[in-house]
């Protein structure tokens, strides 16, 4: 019997070779949508939104071009900035600190007067060799402090008595100026270190010689964004208010004028300062 028909009669073709075309045959052709234009032959296809619109296609525009054309595109669609009143403690500044600076230490030019540069806050997350969570949590009270997301910070090296990692975090540190480092140091003076208790002012030994003061606050429920329900432990955070003062007594006078409540010194201490 020969075996040239398969049982299903179909002709079998040899190893390696490929079954011919059929030659003749039309490509199905596509029928357009409703209300979609017919597409003639020989025409390019519509990318993008020219192919769902049906309107003709543009050529792709280089990278910087669409991301300047997405840059006005938002910039038009954004709600018009409303001018808000200026910075309490920064107003204060130019029109009181300032003259009474320049008529103590006799400042010839008004660059040479001491101002405010920078602060930073850091806070120390110990326990988070046991749980990364406590770093989520000490990230979320620092952004309500602050008004700004902090960073977080890695350990450098491994130390095995502390169960610590290279790479591990373990604290979180943020850094503030302009408008939002005077609300915050106006917040700081007069709401969140009155709320501490038996507290009689800053020492000034906690000025370190450069016209930088350094505050330590043991707790974070002084600051009034901290909710004491939502709270699962106490940590505390070192302060640091950088100037551009070249003495501690003239960093001293310019955040006393700003309203840093400072503790008042032995009378011998100011005798001998003066």
């Amino acid at each position: 019997m020969p075996k040239d028909e398969t049982k299903s009669g179909l002709s079998e073709t040899p190893m390696g070779e490929r079954k011919p075309k059929a030659e003749g045959v039309p490509k199905t052709e596509r029928k357009p949508r409703p209300g979609q234009p017919a597409q003639a032959e020989g025409a390019p296809k519509p990318e993008g939104k020219a192919a769902k619109e049906g309107s003709p296609a543009r050529p792709p525009a280089a990278p910087r071009e669409r991301k300047e054309a997405g840059r006005r595109e938002a910039a038009a669609e954004a709600p018009a900035l409303v001018r808000t009143a200026p910075v309490r403690l920064r107003e204060r500044y130019r029109t009181e600190a300032v003259p009474r600076l320049r008529e103590r230490f006799r400042y010839r030019n008004v660059m040479e007067v001491p101002r405010l540069e920078k602060v930073v806050i850091n806070m120390r997350v110990g326990d988070a060799t046991t749980d990364t969570r406590f770093v989520d949590k000490a990230v979320e009270e620092l952004t309500h402090i602050a008004g700004q997301r902090p960073a977080v910070a890695r350990a450098r090296v491994s130390i095995a008595a502390f169960k610590l990692r290279r790479g591990m975090p373990i604290g979180a540190h943020v850094t503030l100026r302009g408008d939002r480092m005077y609300e915050f140091v106006d917040k700081l003076f007069s709401v969140a270190l009155p709320r501490i208790k038996d507290f009689k002012g800053i020492s000034e030994r906690q000025f370190d010689g450069r016209g930088n003061l350094n505050i330590g606050v043991r707790e974070q429920l002084i600051f009034p964004e901290i909710d004491y329900d939502e709270v699962e432990k106490i940590r505390g955070m070192d302060i640091t208010l950088v100037t551009t003062a070249r003495t501690d007594e003239e960093a001293r006078e310019l955040l006393r004028l700003l309203g840093l409540p400072l503790r008042e010194a032995a009378p011998e201490a100011a005798a001998a300062r003066r």
